[in-house]
């Protein structure tokens, strides 16, 4: 090969070719140390599928999932998050906690009320819900330990615990952490969202 002079190339040229070849695999071998941490062990996408979390979440809207909070805390109620289908692994569910382990929970006229380990029973205050929204079912379920009781937004529309009961820990992946796309409805969601309670019904 020739340069338009007709001189081959020299020395020089090979150089620093090689030498920006070098650099750029430097950068792209840092860039994955970086990157494929935070993708596997920190932050992992997800994709909305069906209507069972709406309104908070509709159908194929990105979400940016924590898998990191729960290596050193434990899910608290309100929280949104992804787990894994107990009845086939294979599958991701999305929904949000209700019942911490060793709670009872119980729906009865569409009212949803919680009793706790110990002190008394209070009706769950839910502010997520659409105005007139009710939890429809008749369940009385008290939650094993190391257990979450779950439940869809969109509670007309869910399959959820109260028809495969609560979530053993060992299947929970993340909490959802951002809605990602899209872009104008971008949105964090903080950790232990749900703090209220109500008094018992």
């Amino acid at each position: 090969m020739q340069d338009s002079n007709g001189n081959r190339p020299t020395t020089k040229v090979f150089r620093e070719l090689g030498e920006f070849v070098v650099e750029l695999l430097k950068v792209v071998l840092i860039s994955l140390a970086i990157i494929l941490p935070v993708r596997y062990y920190v932050v992992q996408p997800f994709y909305v599928k069906g209507a069972s979390m709406e309104p908070t979440f509709d159908d194929n809207q990105y979400l940016l999932i924590d898998e990191l909070s729960y290596r050193f805390a434990q899910p608290e109620r309100g929280d949104i998050i992804v787990f894994r289908y107990p009845r086939d692994p294979s599958q991701f569910f999305i929904k949000r906690v209700i019942g911490l382990p060793g709670e009872k929970v119980t729906i009865e006229n569409g009212h949803l009320t919680i009793t706790p380990k110990s002190g008394a029973p209070f009706a769950l205050v839910e502010p997520f819900l659409p105005v007139g929204v009710t939890t429809m079912g008749e369940f009385n379920v008290e939650v094993p330990d190391g257990h979450y009781f779950v439940m869809g937004d969109n509670r007309s529309a869910s399959l959820d615990s109260r028809v495969f009961g609560p979530v053993a820990s060992r299947y929970i992946v993340g909490r959802v952490w951002v809605r990602a796309w899209p872009f104008n409805d971008i949105r964090v969601f903080p950790y232990n969202l749900l703090n209220s309670q109500g008094s018992a019904s």
